[in-house]
């Protein structure tokens, strides 16, 4: 009895071991996706801060909503250049700080995210 319980046992470390090195070859497989594709995000970021800086004067509502749209621009220009000089690990632990530092407004962002996502693959309006 006891030699198949420490069989039982070693399989099933065998198994988390297992699954545990997936694990990590997945998200290894994922950091090197994101860091290949930075680039071509920063460049999309900076396109459309340029389209908004272009767009801003024809919109309606006067010198405010031509303000707020150069002030979004400029995030968007600065969020390309924070994606195109920081790797996926040091964007990670700025995002946990965050997180950290800021619990709820973090926890309501992410709520909103996940709806928006749902939402999107659900293919509802």
């Amino acid at each position: 009895m006891t030699n198949n319980v420490t069989t039982f046992g070693d399989n099933a470390a065998e198994s988390a071991s297992n699954a545990a090195a997936k694990v990590t070859d997945k998200a290894a497989q994922v950091k090197d996706k994101v860091d290949a594709n930075r680039q071509n995000a920063a460049q999309g970021l900076e396109q459309a801060a340029s389209t908004i800086r272009d767009k801003a004067q024809s919109l309606p509502g006067g010198e405010t909503v031509s303000d707020l749209a150069h002030s979004a621009a400029d995030k968007l220009a600065a969020t390309a250049g924070y994606v195109r000089e920081h790797d996926v690990n040091t964007m990670m632990a700025d995002v946990e700080t965050l997180v950290k530092n800021n619990p709820g407004p973090a926890l309501l962002a992410a709520a909103v995210v996940g709806f928006l996502v749902g939402r999107a693959f659900s293919g509802t309006d």
